[in-house]
């Protein structure tokens, strides 16, 4: 059963409220089942000249190579690259996770990637990304949790809100597979639950704040 998710009390001056006094650095992006088509309709609201660095991970085998940079480069109008190890963070840029390799963020804000076991039965696993990020940014990050199948990524989002990060989730009622945002829910008490389009129309405000 869905998440039963007030997005009504959800206003614009909550909106207002959650981003007040912000300045985001870096926007972590999770998602699974359904993290494609999500990503699909939310990437594209970026503009050319989006500062924060944008970094992607959804839950992709192991055991065949990630197309998803390549797919998302042919969307957007600004740099997407497959996070690298040892490369460093930068802004301006969308970044996604590979197969294979759990994804990190070092405290001097450079990739790291390892071979640690599966989290929630996922490597990359979202949990790691994100809560290597919020110890990296502290309160100049934003999460986003989207559509998923299991309850990753929602430690990760209770990392970045206890470090002062900005934390968004999608209302799972729109959700394709409503477990992984019900998760964050329930553990974090997320900023903001939001339609997947709210969130779009959100996304180039977090450059301003």
């Amino acid at each position: 059963m869905k998440a039963k998710v007030d997005t009504a009390a959800q206003s614009a001056q909550s909106v207002e409220d959650a981003l007040a006094g912000r300045r985001i650095e870096a926007i972590v992006i999770g998602a699974s089942a359904g993290g494609v088509d999500a990503l699909v309709e939310l990437l594209p609201a970026l503009p050319p000249d989006f500062r924060p660095a944008t970094v992607c991970i959804l839950h992709v085998p192991s055991d065949r190579e990630s197309r998803l940079a390549e797919l998302f480069a042919a969307r957007l109008p600004l740099p997407v690259r497959e996070a690298v190890d040892k490369a460093p963070v930068e802004d301006n840029t969308v970044y996604f996770a590979g197969a294979g390799y759990h994804l990190s963020i070092e405290q001097d804000r450079v990739f790291s990637l390892s071979c640690e076991p599966s989290v929630h039965y996922a490597r990359p696993a979202i949990d790691v990304l994100m809560e290597s990020a919020a110890d990296a940014y502290g309160d100049g990050l934003a999460g986003i949790l989207l559509t998923g199948a299991n309850i990753d990524g929602a430690e990760g989002m209770q990392r970045i809100r206890q470090r002062g990060g900005l934390t968004i989730v999608q209302d799972p009622a729109g959700a394709q597979a409503s477990a992984m945002p019900e998760g964050a829910i329930r553990l974090c008490a997320p900023h903001l639950v939001l339609p997947l389009a709210a969130i779009r129309a959100l996304l180039p405000q977090l450059e301003t704040t």
